[in-house]
Protein backbone atom coordinates (compact mmCIF):
# COMPACT_ATOMS: atom_id res chain seq x y z
CA UNK A 1 0.00 0.00 0.00
CA UNK A 2 1.34 3.41 -0.92
CA UNK A 3 1.65 5.94 1.89
CA UNK A 4 -0.83 8.80 1.40
CA UNK A 5 0.70 11.62 -0.62
CA UNK A 6 1.56 14.81 1.27
CA UNK A 7 -0.15 18.04 0.22
CA UNK A 8 1.14 19.68 -2.90
CA UNK A 9 3.43 22.69 -2.65
CA UNK A 10 4.74 25.29 -5.01
CA UNK A 11 7.39 24.04 -7.40
CA UNK A 12 10.84 25.49 -6.80
CA UNK A 13 12.72 26.97 -9.68
CA UNK A 14 14.95 24.28 -11.16
CA UNK A 15 18.61 25.30 -10.90
CA UNK A 16 20.17 25.61 -14.33
CA UNK A 17 22.71 22.86 -15.02
CA UNK A 18 25.44 25.48 -15.53
CA UNK A 19 25.13 26.39 -11.86
CA UNK A 20 25.55 22.75 -10.95
CA UNK A 21 28.62 22.41 -13.12
CA UNK A 22 30.21 25.41 -11.44
CA UNK A 23 29.65 23.69 -8.12
CA UNK A 24 31.26 20.54 -9.48
CA UNK A 25 34.65 22.14 -8.79
CA UNK A 26 33.90 21.42 -5.14
CA UNK A 27 33.25 17.81 -6.13
CA UNK A 28 36.59 17.30 -7.82
CA UNK A 29 38.37 15.84 -4.79
CA UNK A 30 35.43 13.56 -4.08
CA UNK A 31 35.18 12.63 -7.75
CA UNK A 32 38.85 11.65 -7.94
CA UNK A 33 38.46 9.49 -4.83
CA UNK A 34 35.45 7.84 -6.40
CA UNK A 35 36.59 7.52 -10.00
CA UNK A 36 38.76 4.42 -9.62
CA UNK A 37 35.97 2.84 -7.64
CA UNK A 38 33.42 3.90 -10.20
CA UNK A 39 35.45 1.96 -12.76
CA UNK A 40 36.39 -1.11 -10.75
CA UNK A 41 33.86 -1.14 -7.93
CA UNK A 42 30.75 0.75 -8.99
CA UNK A 43 30.64 -0.81 -12.40
CA UNK A 44 33.33 -3.42 -12.74
CA UNK A 45 33.51 -4.82 -16.25
CA UNK A 46 32.00 -8.32 -16.50
CA UNK A 47 34.27 -9.17 -19.45
CA UNK A 48 37.04 -11.46 -18.24
CA UNK A 49 40.54 -10.85 -19.52
CA UNK A 50 39.75 -7.54 -21.17
CA UNK A 51 42.06 -5.71 -18.76
CA UNK A 52 45.10 -6.90 -20.76
CA UNK A 53 44.04 -4.74 -23.71
CA UNK A 54 45.85 -1.42 -23.42
CA UNK A 55 43.63 1.57 -24.17
CA UNK A 56 45.54 4.81 -23.60
CA UNK A 57 47.63 6.96 -21.27
CA UNK A 58 46.23 9.82 -19.23
CA UNK A 59 47.91 12.26 -16.82
CA UNK A 60 48.19 11.16 -13.19
CA UNK A 61 45.74 12.80 -10.78
CA UNK A 62 46.09 12.63 -6.97
CA UNK A 63 44.03 9.67 -5.80
CA UNK A 64 45.04 7.37 -8.69
CA UNK A 65 46.54 4.04 -7.70
CA UNK A 66 50.32 4.01 -7.95
CA UNK A 67 50.32 0.52 -9.44
CA UNK A 68 48.86 1.93 -12.67
CA UNK A 69 51.73 4.38 -13.21
CA UNK A 70 53.77 3.85 -16.37
CA UNK A 71 57.36 4.18 -15.14
CA UNK A 72 58.84 3.90 -18.63
CA UNK A 73 56.92 6.97 -19.74
CA UNK A 74 58.02 8.73 -16.54
CA UNK A 75 61.67 7.89 -17.32
CA UNK A 76 61.33 9.49 -20.77
CA UNK A 77 59.19 12.51 -19.90
CA UNK A 78 59.70 13.08 -16.17
CA UNK A 79 55.90 13.19 -15.87
CA UNK A 80 53.48 10.75 -14.32
CA UNK A 81 50.99 8.99 -16.58
CA UNK A 82 48.42 6.29 -15.84
CA UNK A 83 47.95 3.28 -18.09
CA UNK A 84 44.26 2.67 -18.86
CA UNK A 85 42.89 -0.60 -20.14
CA UNK A 86 39.75 -1.53 -22.05
CA UNK A 87 38.20 -2.80 -18.82
CA UNK A 88 38.21 0.73 -17.41
CA UNK A 89 36.56 2.45 -20.35
CA UNK A 90 33.97 0.09 -21.83
CA UNK A 91 31.18 0.49 -19.28
CA UNK A 92 27.85 1.93 -20.33
CA UNK A 93 25.72 3.63 -17.69
CA UNK A 94 22.09 4.71 -18.08
CA UNK A 95 20.55 7.21 -15.66
CA UNK A 96 16.79 6.59 -15.39
CA UNK A 97 15.06 9.64 -13.92
CA UNK A 98 11.46 9.59 -12.69
CA UNK A 99 9.63 12.80 -13.60
CA UNK A 100 6.09 11.80 -12.67
CA UNK A 101 3.77 14.07 -10.73
CA UNK A 102 4.74 12.81 -7.27
CA UNK A 103 8.29 14.03 -7.92
CA UNK A 104 6.93 17.58 -8.08
CA UNK A 105 6.41 17.79 -4.33
CA UNK A 106 8.26 20.52 -2.41
CA UNK A 107 7.95 20.74 1.37
CA UNK A 108 8.01 24.02 3.24
CA UNK A 109 11.50 23.25 4.56
CA UNK A 110 12.93 21.96 1.30
CA UNK A 111 15.18 23.97 -1.03
CA UNK A 112 13.75 22.31 -4.15
CA UNK A 113 11.32 19.72 -5.42
CA UNK A 114 12.17 16.04 -5.61
CA UNK A 115 12.27 16.36 -9.40
CA UNK A 116 14.73 19.24 -9.23
CA UNK A 117 16.95 17.25 -6.89
CA UNK A 118 16.76 14.22 -9.17
CA UNK A 119 17.87 16.35 -12.12
CA UNK A 120 20.80 17.75 -10.17
CA UNK A 121 21.82 14.28 -9.02
CA UNK A 122 21.63 12.89 -12.56
CA UNK A 123 23.69 15.81 -13.90
CA UNK A 124 26.32 15.34 -11.19
CA UNK A 125 26.60 11.61 -11.78
CA UNK A 126 26.75 12.16 -15.52
CA UNK A 127 29.63 14.60 -15.09
CA UNK A 128 31.55 12.08 -12.98
CA UNK A 129 31.09 9.30 -15.53
CA UNK A 130 32.08 11.53 -18.46
CA UNK A 131 35.18 12.66 -16.59
CA UNK A 132 36.03 8.98 -16.13
CA UNK A 133 35.62 8.59 -19.91
CA UNK A 134 32.73 6.20 -19.49
CA UNK A 135 29.67 6.28 -21.70
CA UNK A 136 26.53 7.55 -19.98
CA UNK A 137 22.96 7.82 -21.23
CA UNK A 138 19.66 9.23 -19.99
CA UNK A 139 16.12 7.92 -19.80
CA UNK A 140 13.33 10.07 -18.34
CA UNK A 141 9.83 8.79 -17.68
CA UNK A 142 6.49 9.05 -15.92
CA UNK A 143 3.97 6.40 -17.01
CA UNK A 144 5.89 6.15 -20.30
CA UNK A 145 9.37 6.81 -21.59
CA UNK A 146 9.72 10.51 -22.36
CA UNK A 147 13.34 10.89 -23.46
CA UNK A 148 15.97 8.30 -24.26
CA UNK A 149 19.55 9.28 -25.07
CA UNK A 150 21.79 6.23 -25.63
CA UNK A 151 25.08 6.19 -23.72
CA UNK A 152 27.90 8.27 -25.18
CA UNK A 153 31.27 9.26 -23.75
CA UNK A 154 31.75 12.69 -25.32
CA UNK A 155 31.62 15.85 -23.16
CA UNK A 156 29.11 17.31 -25.61
CA UNK A 157 26.78 14.45 -24.72
CA UNK A 158 26.67 15.73 -21.14
CA UNK A 159 25.37 19.05 -22.46
CA UNK A 160 22.68 17.23 -24.44
CA UNK A 161 21.62 15.32 -21.32
CA UNK A 162 21.48 18.49 -19.23
CA UNK A 163 19.41 20.26 -21.88
CA UNK A 164 16.98 17.34 -21.98
CA UNK A 165 16.62 17.35 -18.20
CA UNK A 166 16.06 21.09 -18.12
CA UNK A 167 13.26 20.88 -20.68
CA UNK A 168 11.32 18.24 -18.77
CA UNK A 169 8.37 19.34 -16.61
CA UNK A 170 7.26 16.81 -13.96
CA UNK A 171 3.73 15.46 -14.32
CA UNK A 172 1.67 12.40 -15.04
CA UNK A 173 1.17 9.15 -13.20
CA UNK A 174 3.91 6.79 -12.07
CA UNK A 175 4.33 3.42 -13.81
CA UNK A 176 7.92 2.39 -13.04
CA UNK A 177 7.22 -1.30 -13.53
CA UNK A 178 5.80 -0.77 -17.03
CA UNK A 179 8.53 1.69 -18.04
CA UNK A 180 11.40 -0.55 -16.95
CA UNK A 181 9.96 -3.48 -18.87
CA UNK A 182 9.49 -1.29 -21.94
CA UNK A 183 13.02 0.08 -21.61
CA UNK A 184 14.74 -3.29 -21.11
CA UNK A 185 15.24 -4.07 -24.85
CA UNK A 186 16.86 -0.66 -25.41
CA UNK A 187 19.38 -1.05 -22.60
CA UNK A 188 21.41 -3.87 -24.08
CA UNK A 189 23.23 -6.10 -21.60
CA UNK A 190 25.91 -5.85 -18.97
CA UNK A 191 25.66 -2.19 -18.08
CA UNK A 192 25.16 -0.07 -15.00
CA UNK A 193 21.60 1.23 -14.51
CA UNK A 194 20.86 3.94 -11.96
CA UNK A 195 17.21 4.56 -11.11
CA UNK A 196 16.51 7.97 -9.53
CA UNK A 197 12.95 8.04 -8.21
CA UNK A 198 10.75 8.26 -5.13
CA UNK A 199 9.80 4.64 -5.96
CA UNK A 200 6.13 5.25 -5.19
CA UNK A 201 5.10 2.04 -6.91
CA UNK A 202 3.76 -1.19 -5.49
CA UNK A 203 6.98 -2.72 -4.07
CA UNK A 204 6.36 -6.21 -5.46
CA UNK A 205 5.83 -4.88 -8.99
CA UNK A 206 8.85 -2.60 -8.81
CA UNK A 207 11.09 -5.40 -7.55
CA UNK A 208 9.95 -7.71 -10.36
CA UNK A 209 10.90 -5.08 -12.95
CA UNK A 210 14.28 -4.44 -11.33
CA UNK A 211 14.89 -8.20 -11.10
CA UNK A 212 14.32 -8.42 -14.88
CA UNK A 213 17.16 -5.95 -15.39
CA UNK A 214 19.40 -7.98 -13.08
CA UNK A 215 18.51 -11.08 -15.08
CA UNK A 216 19.92 -9.28 -18.13
CA UNK A 217 23.20 -9.00 -16.20
CA UNK A 218 22.92 -5.29 -15.48
CA UNK A 219 24.17 -3.88 -12.22
CA UNK A 220 21.37 -1.81 -10.69
CA UNK A 221 21.51 1.08 -8.23
CA UNK A 222 18.44 2.87 -6.89
CA UNK A 223 18.50 6.39 -5.45
CA UNK A 224 15.18 6.77 -3.65
CA UNK A 225 14.38 10.45 -3.13
CA UNK A 226 12.28 11.76 -0.25
CA UNK A 227 11.16 15.15 0.88
CA UNK A 228 11.66 15.57 4.63
CA UNK A 229 7.88 15.95 5.05
CA UNK A 230 7.35 12.44 3.72
CA UNK A 231 9.50 11.03 6.50
CA UNK A 232 8.41 13.19 9.43
CA UNK A 233 4.76 13.87 8.47
CA UNK A 234 4.75 17.28 10.21
CA UNK A 235 1.15 18.19 9.34
CA UNK A 236 -1.30 19.20 12.05
CA UNK A 237 -5.02 19.86 12.18
CA UNK A 238 -7.37 19.37 9.26
CA UNK A 239 -5.32 19.14 6.08
CA UNK A 240 -6.14 18.59 2.43
CA UNK A 241 -3.87 15.94 0.92
CA UNK A 242 -3.90 16.37 -2.85
CA UNK A 243 -2.79 13.78 -5.38
CA UNK A 244 -0.05 15.19 -7.59
CA UNK A 245 -0.53 12.55 -10.29
CA UNK A 246 -4.26 12.84 -10.97
CA UNK A 247 -6.52 15.89 -11.04
CA UNK A 248 -9.31 16.41 -8.53
CA UNK A 249 -8.21 13.63 -6.18
CA UNK A 250 -7.74 14.67 -2.58
CA UNK A 251 -8.39 13.69 1.01
CA UNK A 252 -9.52 16.05 3.75
CA UNK A 253 -8.50 14.57 7.08
CA UNK A 254 -7.23 15.25 10.57
CA UNK A 255 -3.46 14.86 10.12
CA UNK A 256 -2.97 13.82 13.74
CA UNK A 257 -5.37 10.92 13.27
CA UNK A 258 -3.50 9.79 10.15
CA UNK A 259 0.04 10.10 11.46
CA UNK A 260 0.43 6.67 13.07
CA UNK A 261 -1.17 4.80 10.17
CA UNK A 262 0.92 6.74 7.66
CA UNK A 263 4.15 5.94 9.48
CA UNK A 264 3.26 2.26 9.74
CA UNK A 265 2.45 2.10 6.03
CA UNK A 266 5.67 3.92 5.16
CA UNK A 267 7.74 1.58 7.30
CA UNK A 268 6.10 -1.47 5.72
CA UNK A 269 6.58 -0.02 2.24
CA UNK A 270 10.26 0.70 2.90
CA UNK A 271 10.92 -2.71 4.40
CA UNK A 272 9.40 -4.52 1.41
CA UNK A 273 11.49 -2.44 -0.96
CA UNK A 274 14.66 -2.98 1.08
CA UNK A 275 14.14 -6.74 1.30
CA UNK A 276 13.38 -7.03 -2.41
CA UNK A 277 16.48 -5.09 -3.40
CA UNK A 278 18.62 -7.17 -1.05
CA UNK A 279 17.32 -10.46 -2.52
CA UNK A 280 18.22 -9.32 -6.02
CA UNK A 281 21.57 -7.72 -5.13
CA UNK A 282 20.33 -4.24 -5.96
CA UNK A 283 21.87 -1.36 -4.03
CA UNK A 284 19.30 1.00 -2.54
CA UNK A 285 20.29 4.49 -1.37
CA UNK A 286 17.79 6.78 0.33
CA UNK A 287 18.36 10.51 -0.01
CA UNK A 288 16.46 13.56 1.20
CA UNK A 289 16.11 16.80 -0.75
CA UNK A 290 17.48 18.95 2.06
CA UNK A 291 20.83 17.12 1.79
CA UNK A 292 23.44 18.67 -0.48
CA UNK A 293 24.45 16.88 -3.66
CA UNK A 294 28.00 16.57 -2.35
CA UNK A 295 26.74 14.97 0.86
CA UNK A 296 24.60 12.53 -1.09
CA UNK A 297 27.45 11.36 -3.33
CA UNK A 298 29.94 11.15 -0.49
CA UNK A 299 27.71 9.39 2.02
CA UNK A 300 26.39 6.74 -0.34
CA UNK A 301 28.99 6.07 -3.03
CA UNK A 302 31.92 6.19 -0.61
CA UNK A 303 30.11 3.74 1.65
CA UNK A 304 29.61 1.46 -1.33
CA UNK A 305 33.29 1.54 -2.23
CA UNK A 306 34.30 0.76 1.35
CA UNK A 307 32.08 -2.33 1.33
CA UNK A 308 33.83 -3.48 -1.85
Amino acid sequence: MKPPPPPSGEQSQIPRPSGLFRRLSALQLLAKKLLDGLASGLHKSPQKGSSVIFKQHRPYVPGDEMRHLDWRVFARSDRFYIREYEQETNIKTTLMVDLSGSMNYTGNRSPCSKASYAKQLASGLGAVFIQQQDAVGLLTFDSRIRTFLPPRGRPSHLQAMSAALEREVPGGETAINRVLREAAPRLGKRGLLILISDCLEQPAELIRALALLRHQHHEVLVFQIFDRDELSFPFTGWTRFECLEAANQYLDADAAALRQTYRENLERFQQELTDGCSRNRIELYRVVTDESLETTLNAHLSRRLKRR
